[in-house]
C-alpha cells in the first residue's frame, strides 16, 4: 500500500501507527545519546520538525512505551542491538509550552503551573510505590492539589521533585523533553512582562536543567 504524507503530524507514534510517510532520522537518537550532554538546547527554524523529533525520543526512551519496538522497526536505530535493549527502559517527562499564551504574567504562570500539575497527574501511580517515603508522597498530594494556589518557589522546585520520585521509584536518572521553552517569554515580550516571566522561568529551568542530579539528560527546544 502506498503510503501517505501526513501534514501536520507532530506525534510519532501516530505517525508510525497510521503507515504515513517518514524521513528516517532516527540517527538523532543515537547521536545526542552519545554525546552525553546534561543539556542539549535544539535552535532549527520554524517548522523543521522539531516537535516530532521530540516526540520520537519520547517514544523511544519513555517506559511508557516499553516493548513498542514496532515502532521503530525498519528504522536506522533499530538497526543497532544495544538500541534495541534500552527502548523504552526509562523514565520520561515529556511537557510543552507550546500553547502558555497570555496577555499578563499571573495567567501565564497559571499556565505553565497548570502543565506541571498535568505531569503530576499522568504518574499519580506513583503514590502506590512503596520506595516513596511518606513525606514524599505528601508533597506530591499538594502538588496535585494546589494548582490553583502554588506559588512559584513551589512550582520551580516541583519538575526537580518529580524526577527525584521517578528516580526512587524507577532506580534510574530521568529523561527531560521540553518543547517550546521559549513561547512564554515570546508572550512576555509582546505584552510587556517580561522581567517577571523570565526571572520565573529562570528559576524553573535551573532547579529543573541545571542542578538536578537525578535528570540524566535534558533537552530543551525552542518554538
Amino acid at each position: 500500500m502506498q503510503k501517505q504524507v501526513g501534514i501536520g503530524k507532530q506525534d510519532f507514534a501516530t505517525l508510525r501507527e497510521s503507515q504515513c510517510f517518514y524521513i528516517d532520522k532516527t540517527d538523532f537518537i543515537r547521536q545526542w545519546w552519545n554525546y552525553r550532554d546534561d543539556v542539549t538546547l535544539i535552535t532549527r527554524p520554524r517548522r523543521f520538525g522539531k516537535t516530532l523529533n521530540m516526540s520520537m525520543l519520547n517514544c523511544f526512551f519513555s517506559n511508557k512505551y516499553a516493548d513498542r519496538g514496532d515502532l521503530f522497526e525498519g528504522l536506522d536505530i533499530w538497526k543497532d542491538s544495544g538500541y534495541r535493549q534500552i527502548q523504552g527502559t526509562y523514565p520520561v517527562l515529556y511537557l510543552s509550552f507550546a500553547s502558555v499564551k497570555a496577555d499578563n504574567v499571573s495567567d501565564a504562570k497559571k499556565q505553565v503551573k497548570s502543565r506541571i500539575v498535568s505531569l503530576y497527574q499522568d504518574f499519580e501511580y506513583l503514590l502506590e510505590n512503596e520506595k516513596l517515603m511518606e513525606s514524599e508522597k505528601m508533597a506530591y498530594r499538594h502538588i496535585l492539589t494546589e494548582m490553583a494556589e502554588m506559588d512559584d518557589i513551589t512550582a520551580c522546585d516541583s519538575l526537580n521533585y518529580l524526577c527525584r520520585y521517578l528516580e526512587h521509584a524507577y532506580e534510574k536518572k530521568v529523561i527531560i523533553l521540553l518543547d517550546e521553552y521559549d513561547t512564554p517569554m515570546q508572550e512576555a515580550n509582546v505584552y510587556g512582562y517580561w522581567e517577571e516571566m523570565t526571572s520565573f522561568l529562570r528559576n524553573l529551568f535551573h532547579a529543573t536543567f541545571k542542578t538536578n542530579k537525578y535528570c540524566i539528560d535534558g533537552l530543551p527546544n525552542r518554538n
